[in-house]
Parts: C-alpha cells; sequence; structure tokens
C-alpha cells in the first residue's frame, strides 16, 4: 500500500497483552505521539469495567469515535505545525471487525475529516499467559476476569487488510521490530 497520508499504527488486543507496552515502544522508535484509548473512556465505562461488567456496543461507539477522533486531532496539529513526519501510534483494545471499521474510517466529529493511513498491530496469545499476566498486573482498572469476556468478544482480524501479528510472548523489542519491519513493508510513509 504506497501511501501519502499520516499513518495511525494501533495496536490491538485483549486486555493484558501488553498494547500500551508496544504502542509506546512503537510511538518512541518513530518519535511519534502516542494515545492510550484506555485514557479516553468515559468516566461510565470505566466505572462499568471496575466492577468487572464488560461493555456493550452502546458503550464502545461513542468511545471509538472519540478515539479516532483524537488521532486526527493530533495528526491536524502536526500539519498546522509543519512537523516533518505525521502520524500517531494508538493503543486499542479494537476487538471486532466493526470497532476496527470505525477506526479504520474518517471521524464523524472532525470537519473536515483527516485521512489516515491504518494498520493495526494485533498481540495474539494464549488464554493462560493472559490470565497470569492480568493476575500480576497492579493499578489498571481491568480485572482479571475480563479476560474470558474479551476472549469471547474478540474477532481475530484475519482476511482484513493490514494487519500485523505479533506474539504475546515475544519481547517487546522482538515485537517492536517484526512491527515496524512489517509497516515498512506494507508501504506505510513511516
Amino acid at each position: 500500500m504506497a501511501t501519502a497520508h499520516a499513518p495511525l499504527i494501533i495496536v490491538m488486543g485483549v486486555c493484558g497483552t501488553g498494547k500500551s507496552t508496544l504502542s509506546t515502544a512503537i510511538s518512541d522508535a518513530l518519535q511519534l505521539p502516542h494515545i492510550d484509548a484506555d485514557d479516553l473512556h468515559p468516566a461510565a465505562n470505566v466505572a462499568k469495567m471496575s466492577t468487572g461488567t464488560p461493555l456493550e456496543d452502546e458503550d464502545r461507539w461513542p468511545w471509538l469515535g472519540i478515539v479516532r477522533n483524537a488521532a486526527e486531532v493530533a495528526v491536524q496539529s502536526q500539519l498546522a505545525a509543519n512537523e516533518p513526519r505525521t502520524g500517531v501510534v494508538l493503543a486499542c483494545s479494537a476487538l471486532r471487525k466493526s470497532y476496527r471499521d470505525v477506526l479504520r474510517a474518517p471521524s464523524t466529529l472532525n470537519s473536515p475529516p483527516v485521512p489516515l493511513d491504518v494498520v493495526f498491530v494485533h498481540i495474539s496469545g494464549s488464554k493462560e499467559v493472559l490470565l497470569d499476566r492480568m493476575a500480576k498486573r497492579a493499578g489498571h482498572f481491568m480485572k482479571p476476569k475480563m479476560v474470558e469476556s474479551q476472549l469471547a468478544t474478540l474477532e481475530v482480524p484475519t482476511d482484513e487488510p493490514n494487519v500485523i501479528t505479533v506474539n504475546l510472548e515475544d519481547s517487546t523489542d522482538d515485537q517492536k521490530a517484526f512491527a515496524l519491519n512489517a509497516i515498512k513493508e506494507l508501504g506505510l510513509h513511516i
């Protein structure tokens, strides 16, 4: 995919995969802004998840629109500042294809919308490893029992364009190197 648009690199997967860690590493390597979609959840969503209640689509649609809009606003700021490099790296669960499609599409909150070339980096791993990681995680609103819910919701992004899969059990450095190489092979301007 040859591109002239800014890249939107979305590191996706269920809770406990290390989306924030990998997306931050990619952001640092590319010197692009980083957005963690968890930081954009409305308070009601955070409250639900904190009690172990899974989000429903009605909770997710507005949030996903806010997430895409935040990426576009970041790129608009880069363009306005004439920055030599534009793009955004985002951590977002993006569990279903329909959610990923919202993130692929221009924001309805932004006028005019900012075209972005979207690539997903899917962190994939076993349920056992995820449960172990979540049990060791402190200070996050996601509880270990949410792994089951998110795995049930996950539609693995096979046969979708511009999706790169990395192994949960690889080191962050190895995941980053693999993802950056694959992104370059897709022809994204990074």
